[in-house]
């Protein structure tokens, strides 16, 4: 296992620029999801880091070595010892589970005592029985299927493990389940893995670092808290969650807006964009204590519920509040801000 340095690396396709002077470093063990949205240049970021594409300009290296650029021949993603995880798994149809995980060993050890030990250390890694070695992959679920072709892809023991969307085909149960089961099984090999997605949640919660990409550049790499709690910019910060964000003014460690006065997270002066994510925005249903507005909608999920609210000043506020007591389209409400606020500077016009 090794990590992994991706060194203003550029890639285009015509004239479209996918990969535009991305830097990004993922430690030997850890794990990082490439976050952006569709278009945005993440899957090609996994292509050239598999060897599948080759970059104009930066370069690529596992560990001490540099697998593509600073004047060296690519590597050919053969002899890269990268496991790769595609959208769909890829099972081979016409093999059973134990033959398709023993696909990327040496075929001088396939059939040996040693490949169904493997086989059989894969299964237990992934959270399969053992005796879903004899299965044909459509004798599988969906879920199944993934932790199989995990499975295949940590068998030779690879340098580092490539996912490109692996759990997006799969139901919220099933991704949920399955995503978690994959995450303590590269946990458990303490491999090194890429993993791309347009899911936020997703993001957030496998990660131990998540890089988002725009328009492809990188536009921040940070721990999951540090990406939710202090995003580069407005753009990240409605991407990456809900976010109201509201104009403001700001005067050192506070500033002023339509919810009122809130507390920054690091004083600033003058004019500002203020970002405030809906579960900041208390609802308070007894008291008139914040600023009044009236319920336009609210979207009833059970454990929690998002309250649109329109102001007296015509602003629309969105809250997350708890789902075991909430109010009624209609109903006239305040709201005040918990917590700290971070600010921005406007964008230019």
């Amino acid at each position: 296992m090794s990590s992994l340095t991706v060194t203003g690396v550029t890639k285009s396709f015509g004239a479209t620029r996918a990969v535009d002077d991305v830097t990004l470093h993922v430690r030997h063990g850890s794990f990082t999801t490439v976050l952006g949205p569709s278009g945005c240049g993440k899957t090609t970021l996994l292509r050239l880091i598999a060897g599948f594409l080759v970059p104009e300009s930066g370069s690529i290296a596992f560990g001490d070595t540099v697998v593509a650029g600073d004047g060296t021949r690519p590597m050919p993603p053969q002899t890269r010892r990268v496991g790769y995880v595609p959208q769909e798994g890829a099972l081979f149809p016409h093999l059973d589970v134990a033959a398709n995980i023993a696909f990327g060993l040496e075929k001088s050890a396939r059939g040996s005592d040693r490949t169904d030990d493997r086989v059989a250390e894969m299964l237990d890694l992934v959270e399969l029985p053992a005796d879903f070695r004899h299965r044909r992959p459509d004798e599988l679920s969906g879920g199944q299927q993934q932790r199989v072709a995990l499975a295949r892809s940590l068998a030779p023991q690879p340098a580092l493990v490539l996912l490109d969307e692996p759990f997006s085909s799969l139901d919220a149960s099933l991704r949920g389940s399955t995503s978690r089961a994959v995450r303590r099984a590269l946990e458990a090999s303490n491999t090194t893995a890429v993993l791309v997605t347009h899911d936020q949640n997703e993001a957030l919660s496998l990660a131990d670092e998540v890089a988002v990409m725009r328009a492809g550049r990188l536009v921040q790499s940070a721990t999951p808290s540090q990406v939710y709690l202090s995003p580069s910019d407005p753009e990240v910060a409605e991407f990456v969650g809900r976010a109201v964000v509201l104009p403001g003014t700001a005067s050192r460690a506070r500033a002023t807006c339509a919810l009122g006065e809130v507390v920054l997270t690091e004083p600033a002066e003058g004019e500002v964009a203020l970002m405030i994510r809906p579960e900041q925005v208390y609802v308070d249903l007894t008291h008139d204590d914040g600023v009044r507005g009236a319920v336009e909608e609210v979207s009833y999920y059970g454990h929690d519920c998002a309250v649109q609210v329109r102001l007296d000043d015509g602003t629309s506020v969105l809250s997350r509040m708890s789902g075991v007591r909430h109010p009624s389209p209609g109903d006239i409400v305040h709201l005040r801000v918990t917590g700290l606020v971070r600010a921005y500077r406007p964008a230019a016009p």
